[in-house]
């Protein structure tokens, strides 16, 4: 699913959904999700998203594309989506965090947050990955793992360096854990031990990821929303701020994530 605005920075989204969706060899579908105020311009939006399919169509088609137009809450998309139309994954626009945060905190799917602004597509093929003490690290590893095996995307891992005794082992099994599962599909990786805590470990990451001119990013959103981060701001927009043209795939740490069928 490709979350649009339906304005010139939808190239750069569009662009990504198709990656995404040919090296996983899915459908991609081009979606608008308008407010219950714009209900009146339903036809000027599917007349726009017909025009952004057929191009498509016409240079790939071996690739499946469809679209959608609903007028749905926010916290309720990715839910409806992933029950009702069997969405696996979606592209959204970076600079929309802040509006796509309440999705994401209800979303049983992944979110790619993209830079609209990109100038080129990423290859998809150097991954950074933190781990930190959350037992949810086993969601993020396992869509870093699709990555590697339809991809052959090599991934790098950051692991978390807690100095609490129960902290480090937790992190340790997290790792073992990890490592295990990128062994099993025969996943090019490599692991490292960070100098920051689990609170920090995600911007360890993206640093390494920025010098390392990888291709993009995994992270675990917030596990809790406290009101100081509705105040401040959640890491996970810091972090896609910092990125600039970075991609940063987020995975909810709240919700039972869904998986990949191959």
């Amino acid at each position: 699913m490709v979350l649009l605005t339906l304005t010139p920075s939808d190239k750069m989204l569009i662009l990504n959904g198709l990656k995404i969706a040919s090296l996983f060899r899915k459908e991609v579908c081009l979606l608008f999700n308008h407010s219950k105020k714009e209900k009146k311009y339903r036809d000027e939006f599917k007349r726009k998203l017909i025009e952004y399919s057929i191009p498509i169509k016409n240079e790939m088609p071996v690739l499946k594309v469809s679209t959608l137009l609903l007028s749905e809450k926010l916290t309720r998309l990715p839910e409806k989506l992933s029950d009702d139309y069997e969405a696996i994954f979606m592209v959204a626009p970076s600079s929309q965090f802040a509006k796509y945060s309440k999705a994401l905190s209800e979303s049983p799917i992944p979110f790619l947050f993209v830079n609209e602004n990109r100038e080129t597509i990423p290859e998809y093929k150097n991954l950074v990955l933190p781990i930190d003490l959350r037992k949810e690290n086993s969601d993020s590893a396992l869509w870093s793992s699709y990555f590697g095996r339809f991809n052959d995307t090599a991934i790098v891992v950051v692991a978390a360096n807690d100095k609490d005794q129960t902290d480090q082992k937790q992190v340790a099994k997290n790792v073992v854990l990890s490592k295990k599962l990128f062994q099993k599909f025969n996943i090019s990786h490599k692991i490292f031990r960070g100098q920051k805590s689990s609170l920090g470990n995600a911007f360890e990451a993206l640093d390494l990821a920025l010098s390392a001119n990888a291709d993009f990013i995994t992270i675990l959103s917030s596990s809790i929303i406290t009101p100081l981060d509705l105040v401040v701001g959640l890491p996970e927009r810091k972090i896609i701020k910092k990125a600039g043209p970075l991609p940063v795939l987020i995975i909810n740490p709240r919700k039972d994530n869904y998986i990949l069928c191959d």
